[in-house]
Order: C-alpha cells, then sequence, then structure tokens
C-alpha cells in the first residue's frame, strides 16, 4: 500500500488520539479548580465539558485553521514537495501526543499548544534545517513560559486579597456579598465573552459589536445573580454565613467552567483538528497553504475525543490543580478561573505570547501564595515547572 495511503488513513485515528490527550490534560486543568473545590462533582464537569466543548467547536471556533500551528515553520519551504508536510503533520501529531499522554500519566499539567509546536519544530528541522523554522515565533513561545504564569499568577493574588478585604473580612459579609457578587458576575460575562468574540474564527464581528454583546451578556448576568442572591437565606452566626458566601462562589465558579469549557471548544480543538485538515487537504491534492477549511465532521470527532479524554483519564491532572498544589474553595477557584481568562484577554489583545495551561497553574499559584507561602506545595509545582521546560524539546526530539 502506497506510504501516503496509509498516513491518509491513519490521520483521523490519530487525531482522535490526539484530542483524547487534550480533554485528558488540556480540559481536566481548566476543570481542576471547579472540581478540587467541590463546587462540581467529575461527573457534572464532564456534563459541562461534552455540551459546551462541542457548542465551541462547531459555532465559534476552528472552521478556518492555521496548517502549521503558530506559523513556527515556513509552509512555502515546502511548496515543491506537500507531501513532506503531510508526512510533518502527523509526525507532529505523534510526537505531541506521546508528550501529553506521558504528562498525564504523571498528573501533571502542560500545554497542548507547545506540544504540537514542539512537533511541528522537530519535522522542521528533519526536513529542511534550520532555515526552516521561524526563529523568531519560537522565542515568543519560550517567553510565554515564563510570562504566562507570573501574569496569572499577579492577577489572581491581586484578586483573592481584594475578596479578603472586601468581602471576606468584613462584618456585614451578607451586604457585602449582595453588593458586590453581580459586579463580580458582570465582569466574568464581559471577559469571557470578549474572549470568545475576538478568539473565535468563524464568528466575525466589529470592536463595537464585541463591546455591546459582552456588556449586554454581562449586565444580563448580574441582574440575575443580584435577583437570586438577595432570595437567599442567611443564617445568623457569621461562621455559617462565610460558608453561604462560599455556596454563592459555587454558583460563579460552575458559571466560570461553562464559559471556559466553550472558549476552549472555540479555540483549542484546532490543535487536534488543524493538523488533521492539513493532512486530508493535502492528500487529495490540495496547495501548501497557512490556513485550510476543517470539516465539522472533523470537528465533531475530535469534540468528542476531548469528551472522552476528559472521563476516562482527566482525573489525574483535576487531581493536581485542585489539590496538589493548595486547598481550592469555590472562591479561590474563582478568582483562579476569572484570573485566567483577564490574562488571556488582555494579554492577546496586546500581542504578548499566552498559554492557557501556563496562566492557570500561575493563578492557583498565586491565590496559594495569597494565603501564604506554607499553603503551596512547592515540591509539585516544582515539577510542573520541569514538565514545561522538557515540552518543546520533547516533543521535538
Amino acid at each position: 500500500m502506497d506510504l501516503l495511503l496509509v498516513i491518509l488513513v491513519l490521520a483521523i485515528p490519530l487525531g482522535l488520539y490526539m484530542s483524547w490527550n487534550i480533554g485528558a490534560n488540556d480540559v481536566a486543568n481548566a476543570f481542576g479548580t471547579s472540581v478540587g473545590s467541590g463546587a462540581l462533582s467529575l461527573r457534572q464537569a464532564l456534563l459541562i465539558a461534552a455540551v459546551f466543548e462541542l457548542l465551541g467547536a462547531l459555532l465559534v471556533g476552528g472552521h478556518v485553521t492555521q496548517t502549521i500551528r503558530k506559523g513556527i515553520v515556513n509552509p512555502t519551504s515546502f511548496a515543491g514537495d506537500p507531501h513532506a508536510i503531510v508526512l510533518g503533520m502527523f509526525a507532529a501529531l505523534l510526537s505531541a501526543s506521546a508528550w501529553i499522554h506521558i504528562a498525564t500519566s504523571k498528573g501533571l499539567p502542560v500545554s497542548t499548544t507547545h506540544s504540537i509546536v514542539g512537533g511541528v519544530v522537530g519535522f522542521g528541522l528533519a526536513a529542511g534545517g534550520l532555515k526552516v523554522v521561524v526563529w523568531g515565533k519560537l522565542l515568543k513561545v519560550v517567553f510565554s513560559w515564563v510570562s504566562s504564569p507570573i501574569a496569572g499568577g499577579f492577577i489572581a493574588y491581586l484578586l483573592f486579597a481584594g475578596l479578603r478585604v472586601f468581602i471576606f473580612q468584613r462584618s456585614d459579609v451578607r451586604h457585602v456579598t449582595i453588593r458586590y457578587s453581580p459586579v463580580l458576575t458582570f465582569l466574568v460575562l464581559v471577559v469571557i465573552a470578549l474572549s470568545v468574540l475576538y478568539k473565535g474564527s468563524y464568528v466575525q464581528v466589529s470592536h463595537d459589536l464585541a463591546w455591546i454583546v459582552s456588556l449586554g451578556t454581562g449586565l444580563l448576568g448580574g441582574v440575575i445573580t443580584a435577583v437570586l442572591v438577595r432570595r437567599m437565606q442567611w443564617p445568623d452566626a457569621s461562621h455559617d454565613r462565610l460558608a453561604r458566601v462560599e455556596d454563592v462562589f459555587k454558583y460563579l465558579q460552575v458559571l466560570t467552567a461553562c464559559a471556559i469549557a466553550f472558549a476552549h471548544g472555540a479555540n483549542d480543538v484546532a490543535n487536534a483538528a488543524g493538523p488533521v485538515a492539513a493532512i486530508l487537504a493535502l492528500a487529495r491534492g490540495g496547495d501548501v497553504m497557512m490556513n485550510v477549511p476543517v470539516p465539522e465532521w472533523v470537528l465533531l470527532i475530535m469534540g468528542g475525543g476531548i469528551v472522552i479524554g476528559l472521563a476516562t483519564w482527566g482525573y489525574r491532572v483535576i487531581e493536581t490543580v485542585g489539590k496538589r498544589i493548595t486547598e481550592m474553595t469555590p472562591s479561590r477557584g474563582f478568582v483562579a478561573q476569572f484570573g485566567t481568562a483577564a490574562t488571556v484577554l488582555v494579554c492577546s489583545k496586546l500581542g504578548f505570547p499566552i498559554s492557557t495551561t501556563h496562566t492557570l497553574v500561575g493563578s492557583v499559584i498565586g491565590v496559594g501564595f495569597a494565603r501564604g507561602m506554607a499553603a503551596l506545595n512547592f515540591g509539585i509545582i516544582r515539577t510542573i515547572i520541569y514538565s514545561w521546560i522538557i515540552t518543546v524539546p520533547f516533543a521535538a526530539a
């Protein structure tokens, strides 16, 4: 059988294997704070992921995706040999999947995008040498190793410190919760709506419309939150009142988890679907292009693989992010998720490279740091950082 035909037949199963790994690692770390804090059970997280990941993938994202993720390798270098890209994408998928599989087995949250980038770099070096790799782009990826967790940790630290001052340390905790929870809901929905509208590749909206839709969504959510919180029954004991505040943050965290799952489906399914789409397009005699259309059936299969990965193996990374770095409560988990979403939005708009995985872990560390150094497990943090450093060179090799 022709080698190209063999690669073509294996492309979908390999893409499905990659999406399974994304679900087991990337999606699992996104839900780690929600499950670790008790805001969601693992079964509830799975249900939310199944619905919102698939909706995000099919409705908003990935219909046109980059052939070479992040432009790390110049595709014009292979204009005379499109089969090289087919083989290269196959190798990149396999290497990235292998590394994510190893990391997940150890419960380590790693960047799936960085893993794919590493695989593409290795393919470029093997096929065309040093001149094929766009080193400036790669340096931006390396820069994000440091910038992402620091930015996420800093914002989460400030947010959690603010919550303690304005809500948890107040004697009138009921009144300040009623006052500020609609504001928090408004901010969360605006930030996540802007992230989806600005980053989604299927629904293109103007700058003004994006703000109008986001502000409208935030206002609606804020009004609903205000009504629900005012109708809550508040106990007399101060300890019980603090527990009721955490109940409010449970709802906010579930809301954030739904939005993050939708945004992930819109933006990150391409890590599996993009290389598969490139293989399919080139195998059918297409040109070597930076962008290729992704069939909806490919998005659906890859989205399904993500949900299966979370269901079958996601508990390992969920335990690390939700329990092993620092102790989670709904308010701390909310701060980590909100800090991550805000950091990704701001850095993306400023043109800074960012890793969502690294940002989330940095946000969790920032929340723990706000409670004091003793609240952090530096052993697992050190191991996670080592895994980040290894990701690109391992996948490239």
